[in-house]
């Protein structure tokens, strides 16, 4: 159930990635090619719990070329750099690409929420926004990659077949086909093109 990509057809100023349960793991097989001179922003919700401090930029550091950080309020999205959202904040990106934090109620229990972040991303970055949904266990991010989808950017969904939790990709793909279904060392490959396009 995977496709050949074809990222040369569609240049992107930004990448947005949504994961749940099984995520951590996931992330580390995509992301971990990364180098230090990679071009594009990639910007990270990973469902956290809101009572204890987010530990993935410091480990994820560990793994990938380029600088890691935890997002901030009001803070520009810079080239080459990995965003993680913190815990209890919703991420969110102005059409000026600087990052907003808001505390308003969870969305699919979750806060933050990857349909917030899909779908301010790309009102920011229209057709120039590339959206990865990755192993899950809810529907968080189905609405928000299909507004990606709607907006002329490229969405790829990791095939739920090889998902650890098929929930998340499967409701993204009956909600609005993607571009792509592909398997982690196949999306790990179209990043790196990406950030080379």
């Amino acid at each position: 159930m995977t496709d050949q990509p074809a990222t040369a057809r569609h240049a992107v100023d930004a990448i947005v990635i949504g994961a749940s349960a099984g995520g951590i793991d996931a992330l580390l097989k995509i992301l971990s090619g990364l180098r230090q001179d990679y071009r594009l922003p990639v910007i990270v919700v990973l469902h956290l719990r809101d009572d204890r401090d987010s530990r993935l930029a410091e480990v994820f550091s560990q793994h990938v070329g380029m600088t890691v950080k935890q997002a901030q309020d009001k803070e520009p999205v810079s080239a080459g750099v990995l965003y993680f959202a913190g815990p209890g904040y919703h991420l969110s990106i102005e059409t000026d690409f600087r990052f907003s934090l808001s505390g308003e109620d969870p969305v699919h229990f979750s806060r933050p929420a990857i349909d917030l972040l899909m779908s301010s991303a790309a009102d920011a970055y229209g057709n120039r926004l590339a959206g990865i949904l990755l192993t899950g266990a809810n529907e968080d991010g189905a609405d928000g990659l299909a507004s990606i989808k709607a907006a002329g950017g490229l969405t790829i969904v990791q095939d739920p077949q090889e998902a650890q939790v098929s929930v998340m990709p499967q409701a993204a793909i009956r909600r609005r086909l993607p571009d792509h279904i592909l398997r982690l060392q196949e999306i790990r490959q179209l990043l790196t093109e990406l950030g080379q396009s």
